[in-house]
């Protein structure tokens, strides 16, 4: 019988259930403040989210894992997550408190791609630097405007006048406060989202609700009503990969995490993965990654 796979794939509304918090009103977007010890991480396995979150560390600590990289996000840090990267909390401080931040590329898509905003999107397009330490007054900034942003998205304030707006403009102050501390530490690494940007974005999320059913670069030019070659351009252009190397990339960060899992076979990975075989699968995985799945899997058990 088909095992379940191991990864989960969680929306934004599953996470705010997970959490026990109240859903808010503002499609795509969520405010979470941590409001008591959390004496068990609330999701103790690797899982993908489909939303954007800024997750901030008012007081403790938090190792977490990006893609397979560790990270310990500490008092006055904040770490950027999005979507397609598999997350893994595997510790916390039993004093932590944070401030997650979580959003859509749909309430991005709705609310910002016509607004200056999108010119503070530096530090979510930047993959090489995903934390940022602040001090006590800019984090104290960061505290102020997410509960302004929280007070306004919670569903009993739906009748304040302007409510939208503020939620917006709120949002916007928010990513902009993380962009300038970006900017000043990061000088160098300064970007803006262009329309070949946006384009990318809006890729990877098709990508990441099609990746395992469609590796064929034609279906996302089709979605995206452009040629295979010039999406392959601009996507090269912006992350320095062409869209065949995207999707490879997704399915292969996708198998790695599913072999790390020892209850699934080599063949329920390869079906998971809608390859027509084990066999195509295994020579799939060694093309990419230098390694048949089977010895990749008992690597990853000794590391």
């Amino acid at each position: 019988m088909k095992q379940e796979p191991s990864i989960s794939t969680h929306t934004l509304n599953d996470i705010v259930n997970i959490l026990g918090d109240t859903p808010q009103e503002k499609n795509g977007l969520h405010v979470h403040f941590t409001k008591k010890r959390l004496d068990v991480i609330p999701l103790t396995y690797p899982h993908k989210g489909d939303s954007y979150s800024f997750l901030l560390v008012v007081s403790g600590a938090i190792k977490i894992q990006l893609n397979l990289i560790t990270y310990t996000v500490q008092c006055n840090e904040v770490i950027v997550m999005k979507p397609q990267m598999v997350i893994h909390v595997l510790d916390m401080d039993h004093n932590l408190e944070m401030i997650v931040v979580s959003f859509t590329i749909d309430f991005i898509m709705n609310n910002f791609l016509e607004r200056n905003e999108f010119e503070a999107w530096d530090f979510f397009t930047n993959s090489t630097i995903p934390k940022l330490k602040l001090s006590g007054e800019e984090t104290e900034s960061a505290i102020a405007l997410s509960k302004l942003l929280l007070k306004n998205n919670a569903t009993n304030t739906i009748n304040i006048p302007f409510r939208n707006r503020i939620i917006n403009y709120t949002f916007g102050l928010l990513l902009h406060h993380y962009s300038s501390i970006f900017k000043r530490d990061y000088p160098d690494l300064e970007i803006h989202l262009s329309r070949q940007e946006k384009l990318t974005l809006q890729f990877l999320k098709i990508l990441n609700e099609n990746f395992k059913t469609e590796r064929s670069v034609q279906f996302y030019a089709d979605a995206l009503y452009m040629t295979s070659g010039h999406l392959s351009k601009v996507l090269k252009q912006v992350s320095g990969k062409t869209a065949g190397q995207l999707i490879d990339d997704a399915v292969i960060m996708e198998a790695k995490i599913l072999l790390a899992a020892p209850e699934l076979t080599v063949a329920q990975i390869a079906n998971e993965l809608q390859f027509s075989d084990q066999s195509f699968f295994g020579k799939y995985f060694k093309k990419h990654t230098g390694l048949p799945p089977s010895k990749f899997r008992r690597q990853a058990k000794l590391a």
